[in-house]
């Protein structure tokens, strides 16, 4: 079975936090690029990178541009980013975080919502009722999506379950949710909608009038995203600021050696209280 660990470096809530993976021999790896996409790809169970844990407001996410993608907060303004509430609710209202091995090509312009990819992997909302913990890394059940239009990039927001919820069974699609979880979905929408408003920006649009795609086409939208990974992890597609070191993708130029891996942890700033 996969297992992760992560290692913290720097202070939390500063610039300089980092959060690093490591695989189950201790060797250090991306989050982007290393942990699989698929738990069981014949079952399309999904691994999942935990970035914002729910009810929590700090916005953390995978460090796309920096040597083996740890996760650190996003900055607004040379700021920490922290989320605002969106009444009634706290913080994000899912564990929020992305499938591995993905990536929405920036220049690939989506055929269903006219606009380009946003660049990142592919964005997951753990509907689960554990909340999970920061670079937690899980293994999910595609459930439907969403397409949010976040300043005119195709922003797909991917509705999941962790597995290892106890309700994880009765939950095959988006109708399951709208009839187990009354309210969740309408919710979702609310938060994704508003959720900028605070920081002066206008509110989000959705492409399909802001109507929830269903599993299938949920899991399509995934493998999609994995495919245009590869062709960026192969060198196939210019990865512009996007590092992509890993130390598992054999056939990758970028593949480096665990040596290699810890030389770029050993270079960062650790961790202190």
């Amino acid at each position: 079975d996969m297992s992760f660990t992560i290692e913290e470096k720097g202070r939390p809530n500063t610039q300089e936090y980092r959060v690093y993976f490591k695989n189950s021999e201790g060797k250090y790896i991306s989050p982007f690029h290393d942990v699989p996409i698929y738990a069981n790809e014949a079952e399309n169970i999904f691994h999942a990178i935990v970035e914002v844990p729910r009810w929590t407001n700090a916005k953390m996410e995978i460090a796309t541009k920096d040597p083996l993608n740890p996760l650190k907060q996003d900055l607004k303004k040379g700021n920490l980013r922290y989320v605002a509430n969106v009444f009634p609710h706290k913080g994000y209202i899912w564990n929020y975080g992305a499938i591995p091995q993905t990536w929405e090509d920036p220049n690939h312009k989506d055929s269903d919502t006219g606009c380009c990819g946003d660049n990142d992997p592919i964005d997951i909302c753990d509907i689960g009722n554990k909340v999970c913990s920061r670079g937690e890394v899980i293994k999910v059940k595609v459930l439907g999506t969403l397409a949010l239009i976040d300043e005119g990039e195709t922003d797909w927001k991917v509705i999941v379950i962790n597995t290892e919820d106890p309700e994880a069974g009765s939950f095959n699609n988006i109708d399951d949710v709208r009839r187990l979880k009354p309210g969740y979905l309408e919710a979702t929408v609310d938060w994704f909608k508003r959720y900028k408003v605070p920081d002066g920006k206008p509110e989000n649009q959705f492409a399909f009038n802001g109507e929830f795609k269903d599993r299938d086409f949920a899991v399509e939208t995934v493998k999609s995203t994995h495919e245009f990974w590869k062709a960026l992890i192969s060198k196939m597609t210019n990865a512009g600021e996007l590092n992509c070191m890993n130390t598992s993708v054999s056939d990758s130029p970028f593949c480096c050696s665990a040596g290699d891996a810890e030389a770029v942890v050993k270079s960062v700033s650790p961790f202190y209280f």
